[in-house]
């Protein structure tokens, strides 16, 4: 079983910034791609920013040029730098390891999910 921890949350101005931080925990070998997603009040949860172990980026058009995503493949972590807050940026934060291999010898892959940290943008 792998656990997410996630931590950076909070209420920030408009125009202020965040850091948001996650660490996988548990029986891993390898994770395929790590990263952030993100649901507001009555919409569907979106991808935010995903970096994958080779260290291939992809960001949600809207949040490009103000977020940027990094990653520590030996610590099993993922960060998400987030600049020039607006309150449309206003929602939970979820951390996603996607495609994680616990084993060597195994093929199986799996996903997991954080508990998610919230992030306000006042105007």
């Amino acid at each position: 079983q792998v656990q997410l921890a996630e931590s950076g949350g909070g209420l920030v101005q408009a125009g202020g910034s965040l850091r948001l931080s996650c660490a996988a925990s548990g029986t891993i070998f390898s994770i395929r791609a790590m990263g952030w997603y993100r649901q507001a009040p009555g919409k569907q949860r979106e991808l935010v920013a995903t970096m994958t172990r080779d260290g291939s980026t992809n960001y949600t058009d809207s949040v490009k040029g103000r977020f940027t995503i990094s990653r520590d493949n030996a610590k099993n972590t993922v960060a998400l730098q987030m600049n020039s807050l607006t309150p449309e940026d206003t929602a939970a934060y979820y951390c996603a390891a996607k495609g994680v291999r616990s084993r060597s010898f195994t093929l199986r892959e799996y996903d997991y999910w954080g508990q998610g940290t919230q992030v306000t943008v006042s105007s």
